[in-house]
């Protein structure tokens, strides 16, 4: 596993949580042991390298191998106490020589994935190892070829033990990225908990959309609201954003880069969260606004009796349920609460929105109308 400079992977300040080496520091790791094996014989064990903001991690060899004019080098990704699908993995690199002029030629081994879509920052038919991870192998190589008297012209491969499977619990199929995983990492630190895997997946989704021509896209907050946009409009799943808890995230990201219409739908208590301003919906960050919803239900006809159910109800859906009981539309209300909300954070970009929320059986229990 990749382990910090003097210690295991970093603790992170005022958390307790461990940070962890993303699969493009692995890569690095990897691609850099086997280059130094090819030149001079012996795999440098632990292999360290210099991150994009400084960090010196070291990283253990779980694989060694060469033969035939090639090296092979692999690592054991260390997230971290992040939940990463890709937690334990094993990141193979392979390393081969070419002539000289060739520079550095990646290549999609098993388990990393191909591009076949277009929107993404690499083009459709390149293998799916981002452009920082890139650039960090490039730079490791061109050091090693310059301690070793080598020449800088070599073939990566990089591939990922199970790769194929894993992929299939992330983005990577709907975004277009087939065969396996992406390389990913920015800084090549996995901070725990940051979200970030996801966050870049929304943005890379609403790209991917755009590039393919689509004007509509839904954000939802999962996948029984998938099902209900895909009921209500027949969006293709190109167009659906699993946003999650993310509003902002989709909200912040379609105002630079605008599609015709945005529709967002989840359940009736995460779009109460946005109705009444919150644009991170996950539950230990925000909450229910009962006052909220009785200020609402008050402005579609709730006399104080009822109102003041709603500001007491144990949560959102018994909320919704006294309201619709009574015959006063919270449902629709708190839908256009949170499209007018959308439409504050959007600041006057050219997209039309409209809110569905639905309860937990799929069941649409509010709408608005597209503004």
């Amino acid at each position: 596993m990749g382990e910090a400079k003097g210690g295991r992977s970093a603790q992170l300040k005022h958390t307790g949580l461990r940070s962890g080496w993303t699969t493009g520091a692995c890569a690095t790791a990897a691609a850099t042991a086997a280059y130094t094996a090819l030149l001079t014989g012996d795999f440098p064990d632990p292999v360290t390298i210099t991150l994009p903001r400084g960090q010196t991690p070291a990283f253990a060899l779980a694989v060694e191998d060469l033969a035939g004019g090639r090296a092979t080098a692999g690592v054991v990704k260390d997230a971290g106490d992040d939940p990463d699908v890709t937690h334990g993995a094993l990141v193979r690199v392979t390393v081969r020589r070419l002539p000289p002029g060739s520079g550095v030629v990646f290549r999609a081994g098993p388990g990393v994935g191909t591009v076949t879509l277009p929107g993404l920052p690499l083009d459709v038919g390149e293998p799916a190892i981002n452009p920082v991870p890139r650039e960090m192998i490039r730079d490791h190589l061109t050091r090693v070829a310059a301690a070793h008297r080598g020449t800088g012209d070599v073939e990566v491969t990089v591939s990922v033990d199970h790769g194929e499977e894993i992929a299939r619990s992330t983005w990577n199929p709907r975004l277009g990225i087939l065969g396996g995983l992406s390389v990913l990492g920015t800084t090549g630190v996995v901070v725990p908990y940051s979200c970030s895997a996801w966050i870049d997946s929304i943005r890379r989704g609403v790209d991917v959309a755009r590039a393919a021509g689509h004007t509509h896209v839904a954000g939802c907050t999962g996948s029984t609201s998938e099902k209900t946009v895909v009921a209500e409009y027949g969006l293709p799943e190109i167009a659906l954003l699993d946003m999650g808890d993310f509003a902002g995230a989709v909200l912040k990201y379609v105002r630079r880069h605008p599609v015709e219409r945005l529709t967002i739908c989840g359940g009736f208590a995460k779009l109460s969260k946005l109705a009444a301003g919150h644009l991170d919906l996950h539950s230990a960050r925000s909450q229910v606004d009962r006052p909220f919803l009785a200020r609402l239900a008050r402005r579609g006809g709730a006399d104080e009796a009822l109102a003041a159910e709603v500001a007491a109800a144990n949560t959102g859906l018994a909320a919704l349920r006294s309201c619709q009981a009574a015959g006063v539309p919270l449902g629709d209300l708190v839908a256009v609460a949170a499209r007018d909300e959308a439409l504050t954070v959007l600041r006057g970009s050219p997209v039309a929105v409209d809110v569905i929320c639905v309860d937990r059986a799929g069941t649409v229990v509010g709408r608005s109308a597209v503004r």
